[in-house]
């Protein structure tokens, strides 16, 4: 059949054989007779080898430059998600929150360029943007994960930085007629007593089936992942630099933060994963397969303790201390009707995922010489996203019936870098006094997100058997993707001063609870822990308010109806809009078999024809102006405003992707890869969204201002690698160079003469005088502020090398020793200009550490089977979430996981795994490591349990 043949290449490593999965498999460990006078030696290995040696073989006959996990590797590694999985492969890095993998980078590029597919189909996300959040994938669930660094045509485009392409179980693959498999973990958190209501225990639980059915032609898989676990951490997050003011009368300004936040972060996550795959073969030519996959992460997480808010530009202060123009630490109070202040929080948030990917896919063998392939999908995403924050300030006296809050505030601190910094403050015995402390303001802020694509795809391959041409395959793919966001907001009181309108509430002693910093934070002042729903109880005796009342509904709630409220009630309506996006691909491949210099040569040569057509929803603030388009617009608690006028607006193109995937044979061990490709990776699909302001003079000319745009156009590059491996009897040696020039990224700027009106904006015809004639002229062109596509690039340069080997010439119990290294060292003339620290200073790309070290020792010995992985990835600039999303440099870190392992019988295997075995925080700081960032500490993770199969 035509799906079955291999390259002429392919062949003569078969051949060889040398640590391939077949001689993996072999129950003899002598060598074994070949069809020549050669004789190859042939290894035996089991479990964590043995799916070693499945992962070099996928990357050995691959056609395009990859890294690939098995299915024994992900099963058994300690990992929550498939994140960490990746994150042991060559040029891979990740980004943690909460202490775990959620995002990763590939060859020092960010999330935001990489392109993600389960079982070839693209995936949304729950994220907002387009890459995927890999913590929503079940390790328990996916067989088989790789990375694919090179593309080529027939892939679907999107990844400038790389490929991850997960796959599920193929049923009729399995050797065994029926599997079953049973895997039970409890957990253990060492952090969570010093979290204040934090939970210690949770654990991970699966099972699942395969099994082969009607003589080997129908084929069942399910499965279930569950994993509940607490979430806890104890940090400092130190605020942006976002005004400035000349402090020591030099005629230059010094620049000051924001504030800090000292909180304990505590609450429990809950994902419940689901798989199913039926796959029939009713003869060797044709197969029907259908996949569902599932998976609801929900999130319930608290932060409490307190937030320090400057005054900004009018902030009182003395005694500074500057790192250069920035301050970093003095004294500072607050001014007469100033806001200096320090909050007490308690906030709430609460977080539903899910993530639903089904797909039906047909391949079938017309004849020996075509095959043809027809798969339908659909992907669909939601987050539902709940941000409660309960504040509270400090009184005079809260037992008066008018209290007065307390203005006698003074803050001292010293930032220390990346170590805790020194802080007095004046208020501290209140922090955890009732009769001082009250509670100013409750606000919610909901987010509802929603992102869905449906696509359908025909491959075809037609077997020529030419000279040179093998195949050729050529193919369509067309999908609809609609991406939604809604916001709503409700509010009550204020976080920086007493209402008389809505007065702040006293707390009560079966409201609140003292809590005591612990450990490294031990210096810090107490306070009270508020119970939320008892807090808000007392403060609305008429009844809750309707949006706490659906609090984790699924729906949006609505805007705060309370007269005395502040809230933009236009808030909601601008930060809520859609996104439409439609892809038509294409594309042409020839798949290469023929010799050079007498070396065999496969590989394949080809392009992908891209036309997107891309659109959003707009609103354009015509200040009122029904001439101009204003209209009445609800928000989602029916109010209406009418100072904006709605549109959609829009852009479409054409990309052509060329591509080349060489692969020299230069010996049976030795073989060199080439590849070269244009590649794109689309803006985050909520950079599309499109908020307009413009206006228009008595003369006609016409400014506008957006923060986002549906005019963006793709990232571009143009990359180039250069690989050699070495495949020998134990393991595999490859060492790889690649070069990435980047065409364009996304940056502010100004069109000094855009067309507003072709472009769908609401605005009228001018009639203005020509400059040169005089003669009236229909104008609508003007410049509009908004994001676009800088031109400038640059490139991303390094290299790779990998080494795995299984010791098997060692004598006696050493002989299942084995490890696995790789490096990454990776460059790149791409610079960012981040002023959040203060004044600019200029960063390196996102995501991009120069050094990335990963590397496994393991053993494996009459039953045993224990390892330990280190990961070590050098500073690299990301971001993180203090009251905003800041952009921040992170320092380098070392994350070490342990695994122990016994296999008793067959069946069971009895597992121990550490998780962050040194209990590693994450540190970042603003430019300079004196203007610190983020210190946060997770804990490490403890795992007992057992894995049961038959």
């Amino acid at each position: 059949m035509a799906r079955y043949r291999l390259s002429l290449l392919s062949v003569a490593m078969l051949t060889a054989g040398i640590g391939s999965l077949a001689q993996a498999q072999q129950a003899a460990p002598a060598p074994v007779e070949q069809t020549t006078e050669e004789q190859v030696e042939v290894i035996q290995v089991r479990g964590f080898a043995q799916s070693l040696f499945r992962s070099l073989d996928s990357k050995r006959f691959s056609d395009v430059v990859s890294e690939t996990i098995s299915a024994d590797d992900l099963g058994a590694l300690p990992d929550v998600s498939i994140a960490d999985a990746l994150t042991r492969l060559p040029g891979i890095s990740a980004v943690r929150t909460g202490g775990q993998a959620a995002e990763i980078n590939i060859r020092g590029m960010s999330g935001g360029f990489v392109f993600s597919t389960l079982n070839g189909r693209e995936q949304v996300s729950t994220s907002g943007k387009r890459n995927i959040e890999f913590d929503q994938y079940p390790s328990e669930l996916i067989s088989s994960a790789a990375v694919y660094k090179s593309p080529k045509a027939s892939l679907i485009e999107g990844g400038v930085a790389g490929t991850v392409e997960l796959q599920t179980a193929r049923v009729l693959s399995n050797q065994q007629e029926h599997t079953f498999t049973a895997n039970l973990r409890g957990m253990m958190n060492d952090r969570a007593n010093e979290v204040p209501d934090g939970k210690e225990h949770g654990h991970r639980f699966s099972l699942s089936y395969q099994g082969k059915f009607l003589d080997d032609t129908l084929g069942l898989a399910l499965g279930y992942a569950r994993l509940y676990q607490p979430s806890v951490a104890t940090q400092f997050i130190g605020l942006a630099y976002n005004v400035s003011r000349d402090l020591n009368q030099d005629n230059r300004p010094e620049y000051i933060s924001e504030g800090f936040e000292i909180q304990h972060l505590g609450g429990e996550e809950t994902r419940n994963g689901y798989l199913g795959s039926l796959q029939w073969q009713p003869h060797d030519a044709f197969s029907l397969t259908g996949d569902v996959f599932i998976s609801k992460f929900d999130k319930e997480a608290f932060a409490r303790g307190f937030r320090v808010k400057f005054e900004g530009a009018t902030a009182n202060i003395s005694n500074p201390i500057y790192n250069g123009s920035s301050l970093i630490g003095g004294n500072i109070s607050r001014t007469r009707n100033g806001f200096t202040r320090v909050e007490v929080v308690n906030d709430d948030n609460r977080d539903s995922d899910e993530v639903h990917s089904y797909g039906l896919k047909a391949d079938w063998d017309i004849n020996d010489r075509v095959n043809l392939v027809f798969d339908v999908s659909h992907s669909r995403a939601s987050s539902d996203f709940r941000n409660g924050l309960l504040w509270s300030l400090v009184a005079q006296d809260a037992t008066v019936a008018n209290p007065v809050l307390d203005p006698n505030v003074a803050i001292n601190y010293q930032l220390n870098g990346l170590n805790l910094p020194a802080i007095g403050l004046s208020q501290a015995a209140a922090f955890s006094d009732i009769n001082r402390l009250m509670v100013s303001k409750y606000g919610i802020y909901p987010y509802l997100n929603t992102d869905e694509v449906n696509a359908a795809k025909l491959d075809l391959s037609f077997d020529l058997e030419l000279p040179i041409i093998r195949s050729i395959e050529v193919g369509a793919r067309y999908s609809a993707r609609r991406y939604s966001n809604d916001r709503s907001v409700f509010e009550y009181g204020s976080d920086g001063m007493f209402l008389t309108g809505q007065p702040p509430l006293r707390l009560t002693q079966d409201m609140v609870k003292k809590v005591d910093f612990k450990g490294k934070f031990s210096s810090y002042p107490s306070y009270l822990a508020i119970d939320l729903d008892k807090a808000l109880a007392a403060w609305f005796p008429q009844g809750i308010p309707q949006p706490v009342q659906t609090w984790g509904a699924g729906n949006p709630d609505v805007i705060n109806r309370d007269p005395n409220s502040t809230a933009n009630t236009a808030w909601s309506v601008l930060e809520s809009g859609r996104v439409y996006e439609d892809v038509l691909a294409s594309y042409l491949m020839a798949n290469l078999d023929t010799e050079l210099f007498g070396l065999p040569l496969s590989g394949n040569i080809g392009v992908r024809r891209v036309t997107t057509d891309q659109s959003a929803t707009n609103l354009s603030d015509v200040g009122g102006d029904p001439l101009r388009g204003a209209q009445n617009i609800p928000d989602q608690a029916g109010l209406i405003n009418t100072r904006y006028a709605a549109s959609i607006v829009g852009d479409k193109y054409t990309k052509h992707l060329p591509s080349l995937n060489l692969n020299l044979a230069l010996t049976d061990e030795w073989q060199l890869r080439f590849a070269s490709a244009k590649v794109i990776s689309r803006p985050p699909i909520n950079r599309l969204a499109s908020v307009t302001s413009f206006n228009i003079s008595d003369t006609g000319e016409i400014t506008g201002n957006s923060s986002n745009s549906p005019f963006l156009r793709p990232f571009e590059a143009n990359q180039y690698d250069l690989s050699l491996e070495y495949y020998f009897g134990s393991g595999a040696l490859a060492a790889a160079l690649f070069y990435k020039d980047i065409k364009s990224f996304i940056q502010d700027d100004v069109l000094p003469n855009f067309d507003f009106k072709a472009a769908g904006f609401p605005v009228p015809d001018f009639i203005i005088p020509d400059p040169e004639s005089g003669v009236p002229v229909a104008t609508r062109n003007g410049s509009l502020f908004t994001a676009v596509n800088n031109s400038a690039g640059g490139y991303i340069r390094g290299a790779e090398i990998a080494w795995t080997q299984v010791f098997k010439s060692l004598p006696g119990a050493f002989s299942g020793l084995g490890a696995q290294l790789s490096y990454s060292y990776t460059e790149s003339e791409v610079s960012l200009i981040n002023s959040l620290g203060g004044e600019p200073i200029e960063s390196s790309f996102e995501g991009l550490s120069k050094n990335v070290v990963n590397a496994t020792l393991f053993w494996e010995y009459q039953g045993i089977d224990t390892r330990i992985n280190a990961r070590y990835r050098s500073p690299f600039v990301s971001s993180q979430v203090g009251i905003n999303e800041q952009i921040t440099n992170f320092d380098s870190e070392l994350v070490v996981d342990f695994q122990f392992g016994y296999q008793f019988n067959d069946n069971l295997k009895m597992l121990f795994q550490v998780n962050n075995l040194t209990d590693e925080p994450t540190k970042s700081y603003f430019g300079q490591q004196a203007m610190t960032g983020t210190l946060q500490f997770f804990g490490r993770q403890y795992f007992l349990g057992a894995v049961y199969s038959f």
